[in-house]
């Protein structure tokens, strides 16, 4: 049976330190500030808003929630995130995903500042990600959080074959980056991908973000593999589940995450982590 990667208990423990940091910030004057922009009124988006609005709180971050509404036009929501960008309690901005047709995510994404970028998916802190500069800058936080359970597990990566299993911008590209970073061999692949077991088949670590319930079954993985789902699914009783079959898999995998409780609070707890890094570096920098 393989290890647990407690998500849960690992999320809990970057809180308590993110609280510390905040706590030192807050007797310096300092208070990280974290602004989240939703559009219109869809029941998951306003789920993690409040879940995000409610994690900073407890934290001691200085929370804003933009409440828009669904027939906003583009120049109008490029404004808010002008005037989030020149308020200087602001340190950390991110723009709730998806918006409502016809507004344009990529233009609103390139207009957030990059030094606010708390998601990491402006290009310039993309271009820094893949070009591997060794400057302070925001990286996408479900993948940031995803090397903190890999190191936490003491999961070795230099020289490792790691496959990724997706290639959206906001998991699969940047934590291939990531792990190319930390010497891994990656290969990325995504559902389409031919022979698809055979890589991963290879994997010393798994990493599966495809949004595909269960698609990774016991024969697809190498034994003694670390196993990642990031995938939030529902199966046909409408259970939360992920892109792997956890029950089976984890006969086989060495680590494995579960859904829910694994990648899941990591996300919003590196979330957090990285609005107070981005008030730190500001303070840094007299910005």
């Amino acid at each position: 049976m393989a290890t647990l990667i407690d998500g849960k208990k690992l999320a809990n423990e970057l809180n308590e330190q993110t609280k510390q940091v905040v706590e030192a910030l807050s007797a310096k004057g300092v208070q990280p500030g974290l602004a989240v922009i939703i559009v219109g009124e869809d029941p998951a988006s306003q789920l993690y808003v409040r879940n995000k609005h409610r994690k900073a709180a407890q934290l001691g971050i200085h929370s804003v929630v933009k409440q828009l509404p669904a027939d906003i036009t583009q120049a109008e929501l490029l404004a808010v995130v002008r005037q989030l960008n020149s308020d200087s309690s602001i340190h950390g901005i991110l723009v709730q995903s998806p918006l409502p047709e016809p507004l344009d995510e990529h233009e609103v994404t390139r207009t957030i500042s990059p030094e606010k970028d708390v998601d990491g998916f402006h290009p310039l802190n993309v271009g820094l990600l893949y070009t591997n500069m060794k400057l302070q800058y925001p990286v996408a936080c479900t993948p940031k959080g995803i090397m903190t359970m890999l190191a936490a597990y003491d999961v070795p990566l230099s020289g490792k074959h790691a496959v990724v299993v997706g290639r959206s911008n906001i998991v699969g590209r940047p934590m291939t980056a990531l792990l190319m970073q930390a010497d891994a061999t990656v290969t990325i692949a995504n559902r389409h991908t031919e022979n698809l077991k055979s890589l991963t088949r290879q994997a010393d670590i798994l990493v599966v973000a495809t949004g595909v319930a269960h698609l990774i079954k016991a024969a697809d993985v190498k034994p003694g593999a670390t196993v990642i789902d990031v995938g939030m699914d529902r199966d046909e009783n409408g259970k939360l589940t992920g892109d792997v079959d956890f029950e089976a898999v984890s006969q086989v995998a060495g680590k494995i995450t579960p859904v829910p409780g694994g990648v899941g609070p990591m996300t919003i707890a590196t979330l957090m982590q990285q609005t107070v890094e981005l008030a730190k570096w500001s303070e840094t920098s007299g910005s």
